[in-house]
């Protein structure tokens, strides 16, 4: 049975994602990350797709419409 992957929204802030996840760039490239990982969901990290906490400082709104 494969791992279980989770994606979990956190308040107002990253996706934090844990489980057996390949993440791959556009170009194909395997890109190495910790488990579990902070993904921006803001769009404004300046280490992108990973989070640097850059949505506090915006205070970006991270509220679920559902």
């Amino acid at each position: 049975m494969p791992d279980e992957v989770t994606i979990t929204p956190t308040q107002d802030g990253p996706y934090m994602v844990s489980g057996s996840v390949v993440l791959t760039a556009p170009d194909g490239r395997v890109i190495e990350h910790p488990d579990p990982m902070v993904m921006c969901r803001c769009g404004h990290s300046s280490n992108k797709p990973f989070c640097d906490g850059t949505h506090a400082t915006i205070d970006f709104d991270g509220t679920l419409a559902n």
